[in-house]
């Protein structure tokens, strides 16, 4: 009896441990992207700096913002007096962001393991006027820019 009642509560101890492994997140379309957005904006990446705060390590890269599609990029956190973004180190499965990358980014303003809507699914880049990783609602690939705006800002006002 004493080991069945080892294995029910190894069992029940095991099952009530957090899963390991990396955070995920149901696929969300760019209308949903651009609905749970709080800020979107076109910007340029800063180089990444190493910040910590309260004790939490974030990668944090500023921006600069060349246009603001939806909501306040100055609500965004900040970085030296510029809107910028805070990842938290040790995530998996962040995105590769590189100095001087132009984007497209669906945010939101405040700091969480990852500031891009749908856990990274919220972010385009943008490389001489053309777009990379949108898709419309029928699933056909936004590479224009000015068509990207018009999807995000279509999206928004159906909210």
């Amino acid at each position: 009896m004493r080991g069945v009642l080892r294995t029910v509560v190894a069992g029940v101890t095991l099952a009530l441990l957090p899963v390991a492994g990396a955070t995920t997140a149901p696929p969300l379309t760019l209308a949903q992207q651009a609905k749970k957005a709080d800020v979107v904006v076109r910007a340029t990446l800063g180089t990444a700096v190493t910040v910590t705060e309260g004790g939490v390590a974030y990668q944090v890269y500023p921006l600069t913002v060349a246009e603001t599609l939806a909501g306040d990029a100055g609500r965004l956190p900040q970085y030296q007096g510029r809107p910028a973004l805070y990842f938290m180190q040790g995530v998996a499965d962040l995105p590769t962001l590189t100095a001087s990358q132009e984007v497209i980014a669906l945010l939101y303003d405040r700091r969480l393991d990852s500031p891009i809507v749908g856990f990274n699914q919220g972010l385009y880049p943008v490389s001489a006027g053309k777009v990379s990783g949108a898709k419309d609602s029928a699933g056909k690939d936004i590479t224009d820019l000015a068509a990207l705006r018009d999807a995000i800002r279509a999206a928004r006002e159906a909210k």
